[in-house]
């Protein structure tokens, strides 16, 4: 229970479905928390917009049976969450609640329930000593949460530096037990325990400013790794219509990307995706530790169903927990899937405040919105020299498919990878479904990437991206003009251009997710094989007629897919790979 004896009392005096305007005599704070009380029910909001005496104020539960006159009581904190061990395999709301502690099939309104495990213990290892010197996200112990070292650290709304008065002994201790006491230069002490809390629309900025060294973040999946890769740290989204795979492209990159730690957040999407999360992730396993990947991941769940401004909260959320993670010198991965629906929860309580509308009625500063918030991701390099990151990549779901709608172009200022999928790759059953000629990573045009991808993966490495994206864009050329002047219609040279850029496509975009061996792709791997089919690109052959050409490539495609599937460097790959030399020296011209 918040004591809100200080703090502002208003009373409700109208409302526009969860937005209700209050009207309050002493100061209130932009957002800033609220709880509106609907007979015994205390109903979570957040002030908006301050207008003089007039507080606009989001509702986070339904306001059925909301009055004009009933009380509002404003707490002097803004929205938090509630950070320490035990938040990994969790599955939340946009609130933070835990799902999986409700009594019922359906959230309750008002119902609550605690974030982390009040009567835990955890074995506490001290990694500071009385007397050094601290300030705020400074390590002072661990503990083990599965298979990842979490970091006890000074809280993080600590001002200044302070000393170490006295700290527990090695051991086993409750979320709530006083680990350490802090001291300030003014004689003011601080009891530290387990559990912290911070804003979720307050950056956590515990770091030195350095120039950032750029590591790609590998995910396994050939079309991002060797096309369009994105960097630790780095941002990025997926634009696609229903149905070209979003949800298996995000299970293979939660599953397979160099992470510590993944958040999913469902901000938003509809139930029946959200039950296939709840289902599937716990059953995925950890390439990277042979555990389950659900003891190193975290969902945030918001269906479509749930008030606007649940959803509007979840992305939030789902940050704020990431940078408590990457504070603690780890790799976090968020996934948002999906932001459009982040988007439409802004637009209804931009539309509701009667705000100017910018296209489609979303809000105009929709753009600053999303820069502000995919800004919020990076590389760090903390004080005591270790690093941290988040990678976030969100998904994008434009109404019909249309990726020139305003939530796709907002999301294109800010982000740096893009991954269109495409509706008629999906219905050619060429998945992951990411347009090879629409998407793109920006990172290739930044040196220090350059300079990073030659030196971890070949020195010609860009150069070859660059070679495989001019094939693919002739390839699609080549084919609408077969298509329009029909295969009699186009001289030879045309079908091998064609049948070379569908190599390419067939062995390098196209991966089989459900595939032991295909699904992940180390990028070693990526660079044999891309250099193969460069290799085959500049070969000529002895081909007759476009039958021959047609055939001819579909046996080397059938040859190199058999290699995706087989071991790397076994001796059944080198058995193939010997095949495949055997079967081009049959029509290679010397």
């Amino acid at each position: 229970m918040v004591d809100t004896a200080t703090h502002a009392v208003g009373k409700v005096r109208g409302m526009i479905s969860n937005l209700v305007i209050v009207r309050a005599e002493q100061p209130v704070a932009q957002n800033e928390i609220c709880y509106i009380h609907i007979g015994d029910e205390r109903l979570l909001g957040e002030v908006i917009k301050v207008e003089e005496q007039d507080i606009f104020v989001q509702c986070y539960e339904s306001t059925r049976g909301l009055k004009v006159g009933n009380t509002v009581e404003f707490t002097g904190q803004m929205l938090e969450v509630k950070l320490g061990p035990g938040m990994l395999s969790k599955t939340y709301d946009g609130l933070q609640n835990d799902l999986n502690k409700l009594d019922s099939l359906f959230l309750k309104r008002g119902q609550t329930s605690d974030a982390l495990d009040p009567g835990s213990s955890w074995h506490f290892t001290p990694t500071a000593k009385e007397g050094d010197s601290v300030q705020a996200g400074d390590w002072l112990g661990e503990v083990k949460e599965n298979s990842i070292t979490h970091r006890i650290m000074v809280p993080f709304k600590a001002v200044g530096r302070f000393t170490i008065k006295s700290i527990v002994a090695d051991g086993s201790y409750g979320l709530e037990d006083t680990i350490a006491t802090l001291i300030n230069p003014e004689g003011q002490e601080l009891t530290v325990t387990m559990v912290q809390y911070w804003p979720i629309k307050r950056a956590v900025k515990l770091y030195s400013e350095k120039v950032r060294p750029f590591s790609m973040l590998e995910t396994g999946i050939r079309t991002v790794d060797s096309l369009n890769p994105i960097m630790e740290g780095g941002t990025g989204f997926v634009p696609g219509p229903f149905g070209t795979g979003k949800t298996v492209l995000q299970h293979a990159i939660s599953k397979q990307a160099a992470a510590d730690v993944v958040i999913f957040a469902a901000c938003g999407e509809r139930a029946n995706e959200i039950v296939e999360v709840f289902t599937e992730f716990p059953k995925l396993e950890d390439p990277f530790t042979g555990r389950k990947l659900m003891e190193r991941t975290i969902i945030i769940a918001n269906t479509s169903n749930m008030p606007v401004a649940a959803r509007e909260a979840s992305v939030y959320t789902a940050m704020t927990i990431a940078e408590y993670y990457r504070t603690m010198g780890l790799r976090v991965l968020i996934l948002a899937d999906s932001t459009s629906r982040w988007a439409q929860a802004l637009r209804e309580m931009s539309n509701r405040l009667e705000e100017l509308p910018g296209p489609d009625a979303f809000p105009m500063d929709l753009t600053a919105v999303i820069a502000n918030f995919y800004s919020r991701a990076g590389y760090t390099y903390l004080r005591n020299g270790q690093t941290g990151s988040i990678t976030f990549l969100g998904t994008v779901s434009p109404s019909g498919g249309n990726l020139k709608e305003p939530v796709t172009e907002a999301t294109k200022k800010s982000a740096r990878c893009y991954y269109a999928l495409s509706q008629k790759r999906a219905d050619q059953k060429r998945y992951p479904a990411v347009d090879p000629v629409e998407s793109y990573s920006k990172y290739l045009e930044y040196p220090e990437v350059r300079s990073y991808l030659q030196e971890h993966v070949s020195m010609q490495w860009v150069d070859h991206i660059n070679q495989t994206k001019d094939i693919l864009i002739k390839g699609q050329e080549v084919r609408d003009q077969i298509n329009i002047l029909g295969d009699d219609g186009v001289p030879l040279d045309y079908h091998l251009l064609f049948w070379k850029a569908e190599l390419i496509d067939f062995v390098i975009l196209q991966q089989d997710a459900f595939d032991k061996i295909d699904a992940m792709t180390p990028i070693d791997r990526q660079r044999f094989m891309l250099e193969l089919l460069l290799d085959i690109y500049e070969m000529d052959f002895q081909l007759e007629t476009f039958e021959d050409v047609a055939n001819y490539f579909k046996r080397l495609i059938n040859q190199l897919k058999q290699l995706n599937y087989s071991p790397y460097a076994s001796p059944e790959f080198k058995t193939l790979l010997d095949e495949l030399k055997t079967i081009i020296d049959e029509k290679r011209i010397m």
